[in-house]
């Protein structure tokens, strides 16, 4: 039974994350064969003024 955690920044709409789920569950689906009914995809938003690049947090850019 896996799970797949994807951390995003926030900012995605439902359709988008509707969409991530369906892909990622695919992909990993052909990738180890596992039946799609056993796959977990959780998506972790992360706030902008809580992830940095580059000494820069997204919120300040």
């Amino acid at each position: 039974m896996p799970y797949v955690t994807v951390k995003i920044l926030e900012g995605r709409n439902d359709d988008q994350k509707k969409a991530l789920v369906e892909r990622v569950t695919a992909a990993v689906s052909e990738t180890i064969d596992a039946p799609a009914e056993r796959i977990h995809v959780i998506i972790e938003e992360m706030q902008k003024n809580h992830v940095g690049v580059a000494g820069k947090r997204y919120s300040d850019v």
